[in-house]
């Protein structure tokens, strides 16, 4: 009996109490660089001042790459002469929301090609930008899926010089 009650928790129970993980939305913001390969532009986040990508949650009447280009103009100041419009890729992570719960959000990763970028934007003074060769990023990023990403973009980046 306690098998079967182990089995209707696993397999019934438990997926329909667990949280459904959130989406986000990202910008790969990159550039050409003066060696001919590219750069990508990493901000730091607002609480941990880790590395990210600029990101955030999907806003009403945008879709999902003007979400991208949007968050890289209030994060970094991103001025984009282009936006891919289907992901380039996604990676996972724990988002720690108000009160310290976590919940599981997927990032959808949308490339922007940068025009420039702009001294005087949104989040300016809680930020700072950084621009670096995609490998270099992907080694100062802490997400796993993201750093492998990165490292994808900086073969394709590579393959593409």
């Amino acid at each position: 009996m306690s098998r079967l009650l182990h089995r209707a928790w696993a397999d019934y129970l438990q997926p329909l109490l667990r949280r459904p993980d959130r989406l986000q939305i990202a910008a790969l913001c990159h550039r050409g660089a003066a060696d001919g390969g590219r750069q990508v532009l990493l901000v730091t986040s607002l609480h941990t001042q880790r590395w990210i990508l600029p990101k955030g949650w999907p806003i009403d009447g945008l879709d999902f790459p003007q979400a991208a280009a949007h968050e890289a103009w209030e994060e970094a100041g991103v001025i984009p002469s282009g936006v891919t419009e289907a992901a380039v890729g996604s990676y996972y992570y724990d988002k720690k929301l108000r009160g310290g719960a976590p919940v599981g959000c997927e990032v959808r990763v949308f490339a922007v090609e940068v025009a420039r970028l702009a001294d005087d934007y949104p989040e300016a003074a809680r930020r700072r930008r950084e621009w670096l060769a995609p490998a270099e990023a992907a080694s100062r990023v802490e997400e796993p899926d993201l750093a492998a990403l990165l490292a994808e973009f900086a073969t394709r980046a590579h393959a593409n010089a």
